[in-house]
């Protein structure tokens, strides 16, 4: 159901759309600020800064942010993502005015008070997971800082091994260079009328400054995957992990429904191949996925897939198998019709809340795209045929196009 809205753009830059919720008790606010970590060597402040966001302002202290919190029957909380910060509230209707007010202290008048003196932690050892992914989103994309390994914090001086602690000038000075409204999406979803919602937010956040953001990820530099096959040892890994990056298209692109409909065969639901080839008929692995990845770097469409360890080159040939199958005979009418019921239920689900779905719409928006896109993707999704399906499965999964990555403690690290 396309729910009325309106949008606006403030002097600032701040992009504000309001979302009417008729009767709501709870007003939802979501505010999305480009937070990528473009420079791996400002890790610990990135994550400072993002800890102690919302918690003061040079007006109100800790416990004033709280208590005035409690007073307005708001929650707060602040989640950072591969390229963004999401500041999410949830506030009883009538304190929404009081919490847009207690917003722009925040952001516009920070206080990062009682910073731990201790020094930034050294980077921890790459896992196999993580290994494992920044190795392909290397050999597929080319450098890039998804995949770039964190530097150790700096030391105080040439003399002095120890890493230098994060200081309160460096967490100021991100906040001016980051937490701006140029770029930012500011969404509120409100029973209130969205003309007086756009005063409300212009009177107390129009004076927020700043910006653009130099925090947006880079587009990779090949927009599609080098394909490929690469096998990493990782001592201790104890288990086997495959990881594959292949072709696909963003969620604006008229392809991209076919695709999630081929996706969900080949991996998206516990009916799949993938699942039924490698878990239940193989036992060779148990845990498989398939999804589709996208964000400002690019798109891709990436299987997971872990297993007992010596596995690893089983997997690929399977998962291999799998892609050539589906490429070349495309899906079933059956296969088809259970994976667009079950995209169609998933849209669903996703809007199950009024707080789910401000946080779904606020991405959309910051993506640029209409916010009643997720409700009209399942009318796409009912369109979209089973032709259109085999076709997205012919030109998305061909092994020829896909770089498939193992890591496995019984093999040698090697590339081809």
């Amino acid at each position: 159901m396309k729910r009325p809205s309106a949008r606006s753009v403030l002097g600032n830059g701040l992009q504000v759309v309001v979302v009417e919720a008729p009767g709501a008790p709870l007003a939802e606010i979501r505010l999305v600020v480009p937070y990528a970590l473009t420079d791996p060597r400002e890790a610990p402040v990135r994550e400072l800064l993002a800890a102690r966001l919302g918690t003061g302002s040079t007006t109100r202290d800790r416990q004033a942010v709280a208590d005035r919190t409690a007073d307005l029957g708001a929650e707060l909380s602040t989640v950072v993502t591969v390229e963004q910060l999401l500041l999410s509230v949830s506030v009883l209707s009538e304190g929404l005015e009081g919490t847009l007010e207690l917003l722009g202290d925040l952001l516009v008048r920070p206080a990062y008070r009682d910073l731990p003196p201790a020094a930034a932690p050294a980077p921890r050892p790459a896992g196999p997971r993580t290994a494992l992914r920044r190795a392909v989103l290397t050999h597929a994309f080319g450098p890039h800082p998804l995949a770039a390994e964190p530097s150790p914090p700096p030391s105080p001086s040439p003399l002095s091994p120890s890493p230098s602690p994060v200081t309160t000038d460096e967490v100021y000075a991100l906040h001016r260079r980051a937490v701006v409204p140029a770029g930012s999406v500011l969404l509120v979803m409100t029973g209130a009328a969205p003309g007086h919602v756009l005063q409300l937010v212009t009177e107390h956040l129009g004076p927020w400054a700043g910006g653009p953001s130099g925090l947006t990820l880079p587009p990779f530099r090949r927009a599609e995957p080098t394909p490929g096959r690469l096998a990493l040892h990782h001592p201790g890994a104890g288990q086997a992990l495959l990881l594959t990056a292949g072709p696909a298209v963003p969620s604006t692109d008229p392809g991209h429904a076919a695709l999630h409909l081929a996706r969900l065969v080949l991996g998206g639901h516990s009916s799949s191949r993938l699942t039924q080839r490698l878990r239940e008929r193989h036992a060779l692995a148990y845990a498989v996925s398939a999804d589709l990845r996208e964000n400002a770097a690019g798109s891709w469409l990436e299987i997971e897939c872990a297993g007992a360890p010596g596995t690893a080159d089983r997997m690929a040939a399977e998962v291999t198998d799998v892609l050539r199958e589906l490429a070349d005979d495309g899906p079933t009418p059956r296969e088809t019709e259970r994976v667009r019921r079950y995209a169609a239920g998933f849209t669903r689900f996703a809007l199950a809340t009024r707080a789910e779905e401000a946080s779904a719409l606020a991405g959309f928006v910051a993506r640029g795209m209409d916010v009643d896109w997720l409700p009209a993707y399942a009318d796409v999704l009912g369109a979209v045929t089973r032709s259109q399906v085999a076709d997205a499965a012919a030109r998305f999964l061909k092994p020829s196009r896909t770089l498939t990555a193992t890591i496995d403690d019984d093999q040698e690290g090697t590339s081809r």
